[in-house]
């Protein structure tokens, strides 16, 4: 893993940050995996990982997941928005950007066809 290491803090290369966040949710038996290549149609981030829980508790443990296991290699978000109360939890790593949704707000949102113009890197069932 490519990683540089600083005062206590470690910053892992995108790449090998948006796999990580992959590695997890899938642990945690997210649905619908989907790792988008943003790089070249927004500056937004580099990369979106996309997935979904089926309850508010799963979506929870989702994002609880992602937290602590990579403040545990000492990488921390810049933020975090949105509850499992309301189907929406998004975790901002900075140029990578994790989306945790409920189906129905998966559904509405649609983020893989906003962000169509992204190369799919991965999608996992």
């Amino acid at each position: 893993m490519l990683e540089l290491c600083r005062g206590g803090f470690c910053v892992l290369e995108s790449v090998e940050l948006a796999h990580k966040v992959v590695e997890i949710v899938s642990d945690k038996k997210a649905s619908d995996i989907i790792l988008l290549d943003l790089r070249g149609v927004s500056l937004i981030a580099d990369y979106f990982v996309i997935c979904s829980g089926q309850s508010e508790r799963q979506i929870q443990a989702v994002a609880d997941d992602i937290l602590k296991s990579l403040e545990s290699v000492g990488v921390k978000p810049l933020q975090t928005e949105g509850t499992s109360h309301s189907g929406w939890v998004l975790v901002d790593y900075g140029d990578v950007i994790v989306h945790i949704f409920a189906p129905s707000e998966r559904e509405y949102y649609r983020l893989e066809r906003l962000w169509s113009k992204a190369t799919t890197v991965l999608r996992m069932q």
